[in-house]
């Protein structure tokens, strides 16, 4: 195994906050209103999660690592692992599979029809992470999570994630037109990462201006984290909508490019996490293709061609990606981040270090350098 001469930064792991935390974080007028965890019996293989009236086995998907064929979506909570919501177990898992830092993303928001609870549910998970990074600042970074119903209330929130010490907004892959707890449940939740890619209003309009605008004054990055336009699947159909969960992620990056935003904002830094990295350079060339040869019709014209933002403006994730990994000095592969997914089913936790030497095989350790660490730290603004 290489002994790397730089910290790996880890550019997408995941916490689980304690089914507990609700109940702390929520404010005193929603206080109770949190899901709750029930035993299950002991010829039972799972725990239950009660909330508003339903009762369903707890998913352990996001939580539960290195059970190879062994591997079963629900299970108990004290299955879990203890490094999702201990700061200190995080740490120690960590250390163990070589990590000196992590971006942090997570765990709300709550599947309610009460759309008053679903927004405290934002600011609730908010604070949690904001507390749990606070135990070592230097080695957890955290990702806030907003809703984009109204853009003054997602302003809002952004300034309160960058006052607590965040460095990123996780956003919506699209707006949220209108509610985001219509059907309540899961569909809530998947709102939270997808948004309505048929929403009157996409992330071009100028009336997002005012909120890419405070997240340059207050050096926030954004990112949008394995949605798009496919829903987190059923496991009817897990692993084809896995594949059209990376690849969809373009989609907006597309209609920012051509929407003109990086223009009107060029330190913007915009983030596909967990989205895989090897379609960015083909995208980036694709783009200046079709620019060039449509943009006279259509009246478009941008200060730049395309694939100049993928280069400055734009960051990707991935857990396994060799083909990205040798398109890494094309035009729109550049900046490219190495993660774990750690604790989530696809993480190469704890063998990431083996599982880096496989994928950067005949790569120097100055040309892993930048996708292991650097590009991260500049994305976050750590460097």
């Amino acid at each position: 195994m290489t002994v790397l001469p730089f910290s790996p930064f880890d550019a997408d792991a995941h916490v689980n906050p304690p089914p507990t935390f609700w109940d702390d974080y929520l404010p005193s007028a929603l206080a109770g209103r949190g899901p709750k965890i029930e035993e299950g019996t002991p010829d039972e293989t799972h725990d239950w999660v009660v909330f508003e009236g339903s009762r369903k086995p707890l998913n352990v998907l996001s939580s539960v690592v290195s059970q190879g064929r062994n591997f079963r979506p629900v299970g108990r909570s004290s299955e879990i692992q203890s490094g999702s919501w201990e700061p200190q177990a995080r740490l120690s898992d960590m250390d163990s599979d070589g990590v000196g830092a992590a971006a942090l993303f997570g765990g709300g928001p709550l599947g309610t029809r009460d759309n008053d609870l679903y927004i405290a549910s934002f600011e609730a998970y908010n604070h949690w992470l904001a507390d749990f990074c606070s135990y070592a600042p230097d080695r957890l970074v955290g990702v806030a999570y907003l809703p984009m119903q109204d853009i003054d209330q997602s302003v809002k929130m952004l300034k309160d994630a960058a006052k607590r010490g965040m460095r990123a907004v996780n956003i919506p892959a699209f707006p949220q037109s209108g509610k985001g707890t219509d059907g309540g449940g899961f569909a809530a939740q998947v709102l939270a990462l997808t948004g309505d890619p048929d929403g009157p209003l996409q992330y071009d309009d100028p009336a997002f201006d005012v909120f890419w605008k405070a997240c340059v004054d207050h050096d926030i990055a954004i990112t949008i984290h394995l949605g798009a336009r496919i829903a987190r699947p059923g496991m009817n159909r897990f692993l084809p909508h896995l594949v059209m969960s990376k690849v969809c992620m373009a989609e907006p990056i597309a209609i920012m490019i051509f929407g003109g935003v990086f223009d009107r904002f060029p330190a913007l830094r915009f983030g596909a996490i967990e989205s895989g990295v090897g379609w960015m350079a083909w995208m980036a060339e694709y783009m200046d293709s079709i620019y060039d040869n449509q943009r006279h019709w259509l009246q478009l014209d941008l200060q730049h061609r395309p694939s100049h933002y993928m280069d400055q403006n734009i960051y990707a994730s991935f857990i396994r990606d060799p083909v990205g990994i040798r398109n890494r000095n094309l035009p729109g592969g550049r900046n490219i981040m190495w993660s774990t997914d750690y604790p989530h089913s696809e993480t190469t936790w704890p063998k990431s270090m083996d599982v880096m030497d496989w994928q950067f095989d005949g790569v120097s350790e100055e040309d892993r350098a930048p996708i292991m660490r650097e590009n991260a730290m500049r994305f976050f603004g750590l460097s």
